[in-house]
Protein backbone atom coordinates (compact mmCIF):
# COMPACT_ATOMS: atom_id res chain seq x y z
CA UNK A 1 0.00 0.00 0.00
CA UNK A 2 2.45 2.81 0.94
CA UNK A 3 4.37 1.18 -2.60
CA UNK A 4 0.94 2.17 -4.38
CA UNK A 5 1.09 5.60 -2.30
CA UNK A 6 4.19 6.21 -3.29
CA UNK A 7 3.47 5.58 -7.20
CA UNK A 8 1.03 7.93 -7.24
CA UNK A 9 2.65 10.72 -5.52
CA UNK A 10 5.55 10.28 -7.95
CA UNK A 11 3.08 10.02 -10.98
CA UNK A 12 1.11 13.40 -9.81
CA UNK A 13 4.40 15.06 -9.30
CA UNK A 14 5.81 14.19 -12.78
CA UNK A 15 1.90 15.67 -14.11
CA UNK A 16 2.38 18.85 -12.27
CA UNK A 17 5.94 19.13 -13.83
CA UNK A 18 5.00 18.63 -17.16
CA UNK A 19 1.42 21.11 -16.72
CA UNK A 20 3.87 23.76 -16.08
CA UNK A 21 6.41 22.72 -18.45
CA UNK A 22 3.74 23.34 -21.40
CA UNK A 23 2.42 26.28 -19.31
CA UNK A 24 5.58 27.75 -19.40
CA UNK A 25 6.44 26.85 -23.42
CA UNK A 26 2.99 28.27 -23.83
CA UNK A 27 3.83 31.69 -22.74
CA UNK A 28 7.27 31.57 -24.28
CA UNK A 29 5.65 30.97 -27.45
CA UNK A 30 2.67 33.88 -27.02
CA UNK A 31 5.10 36.28 -25.84
CA UNK A 32 7.46 35.27 -29.17
CA UNK A 33 4.35 35.68 -31.23
CA UNK A 34 3.65 39.17 -29.93
CA UNK A 35 6.88 40.62 -31.09
CA UNK A 36 6.47 41.83 -34.44
CA UNK A 37 9.08 40.65 -37.31
CA UNK A 38 10.79 43.87 -38.61
CA UNK A 39 9.34 42.80 -42.16
CA UNK A 40 6.02 43.42 -40.62
CA UNK A 41 6.76 46.35 -39.85
CA UNK A 42 8.36 47.60 -42.88
CA UNK A 43 5.08 46.24 -44.43
CA UNK A 44 3.06 48.67 -42.36
CA UNK A 45 5.60 51.77 -43.06
CA UNK A 46 5.73 50.99 -46.27
CA UNK A 47 9.52 51.67 -46.07
CA UNK A 48 12.80 50.14 -45.43
CA UNK A 49 15.06 51.76 -43.66
CA UNK A 50 17.95 51.19 -44.85
CA UNK A 51 21.58 51.60 -42.74
CA UNK A 52 24.45 52.44 -44.91
CA UNK A 53 28.24 54.18 -45.04
CA UNK A 54 30.17 55.25 -48.25
CA UNK A 55 32.36 52.97 -49.59
CA UNK A 56 33.58 52.95 -53.14
CA UNK A 57 31.97 51.44 -55.25
CA UNK A 58 29.51 49.73 -52.41
CA UNK A 59 27.75 53.07 -51.92
CA UNK A 60 28.91 56.84 -52.90
CA UNK A 61 27.30 59.76 -54.41
CA UNK A 62 26.61 60.81 -57.79
CA UNK A 63 27.34 64.05 -59.61
CA UNK A 64 23.55 65.13 -58.48
CA UNK A 65 24.47 64.15 -54.89
CA UNK A 66 22.15 60.95 -55.31
CA UNK A 67 23.70 57.63 -53.76
CA UNK A 68 24.62 54.93 -56.31
CA UNK A 69 26.46 51.23 -55.69
CA UNK A 70 26.17 48.28 -55.74
CA UNK A 71 24.88 47.94 -52.25
CA UNK A 72 22.38 50.67 -53.27
CA UNK A 73 21.19 49.10 -56.10
CA UNK A 74 20.88 46.10 -53.85
CA UNK A 75 18.88 48.12 -51.11
CA UNK A 76 16.26 49.42 -54.03
CA UNK A 77 15.88 46.05 -55.26
CA UNK A 78 15.02 44.44 -51.74
CA UNK A 79 12.54 47.31 -51.64
CA UNK A 80 10.70 47.00 -54.92
CA UNK A 81 10.56 43.21 -54.10
CA UNK A 82 8.53 44.06 -50.91
CA UNK A 83 6.68 46.54 -52.83
CA UNK A 84 7.89 49.10 -50.35
CA UNK A 85 10.14 52.68 -50.81
CA UNK A 86 13.58 52.79 -49.18
CA UNK A 87 15.31 54.94 -47.30
CA UNK A 88 19.01 55.06 -46.73
CA UNK A 89 19.98 56.24 -43.43
CA UNK A 90 23.89 57.07 -44.17
CA UNK A 91 25.97 56.46 -40.98
CA UNK A 92 29.43 56.34 -39.50
CA UNK A 93 31.01 53.06 -39.89
CA UNK A 94 31.94 52.68 -36.36
CA UNK A 95 28.89 53.30 -35.22
CA UNK A 96 26.62 51.20 -37.53
CA UNK A 97 26.07 48.53 -35.37
CA UNK A 98 24.64 50.06 -32.35
CA UNK A 99 22.50 52.54 -34.60
CA UNK A 100 20.85 49.39 -35.88
CA UNK A 101 20.88 47.87 -32.38
CA UNK A 102 19.10 51.30 -30.99
CA UNK A 103 16.35 51.08 -33.81
CA UNK A 104 17.39 53.79 -36.27
CA UNK A 105 16.85 51.52 -39.74
CA UNK A 106 15.69 47.98 -39.89
CA UNK A 107 18.55 46.60 -41.65
CA UNK A 108 22.59 47.42 -42.72
CA UNK A 109 23.22 47.02 -46.48
CA UNK A 110 26.67 48.29 -46.62
CA UNK A 111 29.21 45.81 -47.65
CA UNK A 112 29.48 44.30 -43.84
CA UNK A 113 31.97 41.13 -43.95
CA UNK A 114 30.67 38.82 -41.66
CA UNK A 115 33.05 37.86 -38.45
CA UNK A 116 32.55 35.76 -35.09
CA UNK A 117 32.57 39.06 -33.37
CA UNK A 118 30.06 41.17 -35.29
CA UNK A 119 27.99 37.98 -35.23
CA UNK A 120 27.95 38.29 -31.07
CA UNK A 121 25.85 41.63 -31.76
CA UNK A 122 23.82 40.82 -35.12
CA UNK A 123 22.68 38.17 -37.01
CA UNK A 124 23.75 37.88 -40.80
CA UNK A 125 21.76 37.27 -43.71
CA UNK A 126 23.60 34.19 -45.84
CA UNK A 127 26.16 36.08 -48.26
CA UNK A 128 25.13 37.98 -51.35
CA UNK A 129 28.54 39.29 -52.39
CA UNK A 130 32.14 38.15 -51.83
CA UNK A 131 35.20 39.96 -51.87
CA UNK A 132 38.87 40.51 -49.71
CA UNK A 133 41.05 43.74 -48.25
CA UNK A 134 43.51 44.71 -51.03
CA UNK A 135 47.17 46.41 -50.48
CA UNK A 136 47.78 49.19 -52.65
CA UNK A 137 51.40 50.79 -51.47
CA UNK A 138 53.51 53.76 -52.33
CA UNK A 139 56.01 53.30 -54.66
CA UNK A 140 58.71 55.60 -53.38
CA UNK A 141 57.94 54.59 -49.78
CA UNK A 142 57.58 50.76 -50.38
CA UNK A 143 60.06 50.34 -52.53
CA UNK A 144 61.14 46.72 -52.68
CA UNK A 145 58.81 45.82 -50.04
CA UNK A 146 56.91 42.79 -51.40
CA UNK A 147 57.02 40.47 -48.34
CA UNK A 148 54.14 40.74 -45.43
CA UNK A 149 57.23 40.82 -42.97
CA UNK A 150 58.53 44.10 -45.04
CA UNK A 151 55.34 46.04 -43.49
CA UNK A 152 55.36 44.64 -39.94
CA UNK A 153 58.28 46.59 -38.60
CA UNK A 154 58.03 50.22 -36.25
CA UNK A 155 59.36 52.50 -38.75
CA UNK A 156 56.18 51.25 -41.57
CA UNK A 157 52.64 54.03 -41.34
CA UNK A 158 49.83 51.95 -42.90
CA UNK A 159 46.85 54.02 -43.58
CA UNK A 160 42.93 52.22 -42.99
CA UNK A 161 39.23 53.44 -42.19
CA UNK A 162 38.51 53.63 -39.30
CA UNK A 163 36.34 50.62 -37.38
CA UNK A 164 36.65 48.29 -40.38
CA UNK A 165 37.92 44.86 -41.25
CA UNK A 166 40.62 45.94 -42.81
CA UNK A 167 42.03 48.12 -39.80
CA UNK A 168 41.60 44.47 -37.49
CA UNK A 169 43.28 42.66 -39.97
CA UNK A 170 46.47 45.40 -40.30
CA UNK A 171 46.30 45.23 -36.81
CA UNK A 172 46.90 40.81 -36.74
CA UNK A 173 48.92 41.15 -39.72
CA UNK A 174 51.48 44.10 -39.09
CA UNK A 175 51.57 44.92 -35.03
CA UNK A 176 54.80 46.01 -35.13
CA UNK A 177 53.49 49.24 -38.12
CA UNK A 178 52.12 52.33 -36.90
CA UNK A 179 48.44 51.92 -37.83
CA UNK A 180 47.00 55.90 -39.14
CA UNK A 181 43.07 55.75 -39.10
CA UNK A 182 40.74 57.92 -40.47
CA UNK A 183 36.53 58.04 -41.06
CA UNK A 184 36.85 57.56 -44.37
CA UNK A 185 38.94 56.12 -47.20
CA UNK A 186 39.88 58.68 -49.19
CA UNK A 187 41.67 59.95 -46.51
CA UNK A 188 43.68 56.97 -45.80
CA UNK A 189 44.05 56.61 -49.42
CA UNK A 190 45.33 60.17 -49.94
CA UNK A 191 48.29 59.70 -47.13
CA UNK A 192 49.81 57.23 -49.15
CA UNK A 193 49.28 59.13 -52.51
CA UNK A 194 50.78 62.12 -50.05
CA UNK A 195 53.84 60.09 -49.27
CA UNK A 196 52.54 59.83 -45.25
CA UNK A 197 52.39 56.40 -45.47
CA UNK A 198 53.82 53.00 -46.99
CA UNK A 199 50.40 51.74 -48.05
CA UNK A 200 46.57 51.65 -47.12
CA UNK A 201 44.50 48.15 -46.78
CA UNK A 202 40.87 48.22 -48.19
CA UNK A 203 38.37 46.25 -49.28
CA UNK A 204 38.92 45.22 -52.95
CA UNK A 205 38.36 46.44 -55.05
CA UNK A 206 39.42 49.90 -53.91
CA UNK A 207 43.55 49.15 -53.82
CA UNK A 208 42.76 48.07 -57.40
CA UNK A 209 40.96 50.65 -58.53
CA UNK A 210 43.34 53.35 -56.69
CA UNK A 211 46.52 51.66 -58.22
CA UNK A 212 44.90 52.23 -61.89
CA UNK A 213 44.39 55.37 -61.57
CA UNK A 214 47.17 56.50 -59.65
CA UNK A 215 49.87 53.84 -61.29
CA UNK A 216 52.92 56.69 -60.98
CA UNK A 217 52.02 56.73 -57.50
CA UNK A 218 51.39 53.36 -56.61
CA UNK A 219 52.05 49.54 -57.05
CA UNK A 220 50.57 46.41 -55.36
CA UNK A 221 53.16 44.70 -53.56
CA UNK A 222 51.08 41.27 -53.41
CA UNK A 223 48.84 39.84 -56.02
CA UNK A 224 46.07 38.25 -53.77
CA UNK A 225 44.11 40.03 -51.16
CA UNK A 226 45.12 39.61 -47.76
CA UNK A 227 41.85 38.13 -46.54
CA UNK A 228 38.69 36.72 -48.63
CA UNK A 229 35.54 37.80 -47.56
CA UNK A 230 31.70 37.25 -47.19
CA UNK A 231 29.36 40.33 -46.85
CA UNK A 232 25.72 39.83 -45.75
CA UNK A 233 23.20 41.78 -44.36
CA UNK A 234 22.71 42.46 -40.83
CA UNK A 235 20.11 42.50 -38.39
CA UNK A 236 18.87 42.60 -34.91
CA UNK A 237 18.99 39.34 -33.17
CA UNK A 238 15.31 37.26 -32.12
CA UNK A 239 13.76 38.07 -35.21
CA UNK A 240 13.94 34.94 -37.41
CA UNK A 241 11.39 35.54 -39.31
CA UNK A 242 13.75 38.90 -40.89
CA UNK A 243 16.28 36.64 -41.07
CA UNK A 244 14.64 34.09 -43.54
CA UNK A 245 13.15 36.58 -45.69
CA UNK A 246 16.13 38.40 -46.24
CA UNK A 247 18.06 35.34 -46.63
CA UNK A 248 15.85 33.58 -48.65
CA UNK A 249 16.16 37.57 -50.89
CA UNK A 250 19.68 36.19 -51.41
CA UNK A 251 19.11 33.04 -52.39
CA UNK A 252 16.21 33.92 -55.10
CA UNK A 253 18.76 36.53 -56.16
CA UNK A 254 21.79 34.66 -56.71
CA UNK A 255 19.87 31.98 -58.01
CA UNK A 256 18.27 34.10 -61.12
CA UNK A 257 22.17 36.14 -61.64
CA UNK A 258 20.63 39.20 -60.73
CA UNK A 259 23.27 39.68 -57.77
CA UNK A 260 25.95 38.41 -60.26
CA UNK A 261 24.96 41.10 -62.93
CA UNK A 262 25.16 44.21 -60.43
CA UNK A 263 28.42 42.66 -58.95
CA UNK A 264 30.09 42.54 -61.88
CA UNK A 265 28.86 46.23 -63.20
CA UNK A 266 29.93 47.85 -60.02
CA UNK A 267 33.31 45.76 -59.24
CA UNK A 268 34.73 44.65 -62.68
CA UNK A 269 34.13 47.53 -64.66
CA UNK A 270 34.02 51.17 -64.19
CA UNK A 271 31.69 52.59 -66.53
CA UNK A 272 30.13 54.09 -63.63
CA UNK A 273 33.31 56.35 -62.93
CA UNK A 274 31.89 59.11 -64.91
CA UNK A 275 28.72 59.48 -62.43
CA UNK A 276 30.57 60.09 -59.59
CA UNK A 277 30.88 63.06 -57.90
CA UNK A 278 33.92 64.87 -56.60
Amino acid sequence: MKFLHRRTMIALAAAAFSVAAVSTGSVSHAQAADAESVVQTIKKRGVIKVGMSSFVPWAMRDKKGELIGFEIDVAKKVAEDMGVEVEFVPTAWDGIIPALLSGKFDVIIGGMSITPQRNLSVNFTRPYARSGVGFAANKKLADGMTTLDAYNASGVKLAVRRGITAATLAQKIFPKARLLQFDDDAQAFQEVVNGNAHAVLSSEPKPTFWTIENSDVLYQPFDKVLQRGAEAMALRKGDPDALNYFSNWVEVRTNDGWLAERHDYWFKTQNWKDEVGK
